[in-house]
């Protein structure tokens, strides 16, 4: 039971992964808001559960291993040292991932889920007039006709 226990433990997170590494591919593509953040949710979630999960793992291994007899001549003694090795480190990196999903999510709409069609923060925000115009300190000529509309000329 174990060793089915150790694999999946291992498989299931490996194909998540590469599907959550499409996700991260195709993240500026996602059109929603809303599908971005249940997309970092999902991974935010996912990499804390099977962070658990390996945190329970080595746990139980080690403790086994404390509780069991030593082999003849230490024959699969480094293999179950691997096991054991591998739940350590694979529990620090599946938080680790954990972590960057949710500070991917304290971003909020800020950075993570702004639309891609939404106004760039580096463009201005107003076009300079053209040469001479009001912007400049040139001033405008009184107008040729300065009677008004109604009244004719001389």
């Amino acid at each position: 039971m174990p060793a089915i226990m150790e694999l999946l433990l291992a498989l299931l997170p490996f194909l998540a992964t590469m599907g959550f590494l499409v996700g991260e591919y195709l993240f500026e593509q996602m059109s929603s808001v809303k599908t971005r953040k249940h997309f970092v949710l999902a991974d935010l979630g996912f990499s804390a559960f099977w962070s658990f999960l390996y945190f329970v793992c080595f746990w139980y291994l080690t403790s086994q291993w404390g509780k069991s007899k030593t082999p003849e001549n230490g024959i699969g003694v480094s293999n179950v040292q691997a096991a054991i090795a591998f739940s350590f480190f694979s529990m620090f990196s599946w938080a680790v991932n954990a972590f960057f999903a949710f500070q991917r999510f304290r971003q909020g709409s800020d950075a993570a889920f702004a639309t891609n069609y939404e106004a760039d923060a580096t463009m201005p925000t107003s076009y300079p007039s053209y040469p001479g115009g009001p912007e400049s300190d040139q001033h405008y000529q009184e107008p040729p006709f300065s009677a008004g509309p109604n009244q004719r000329g001389q």
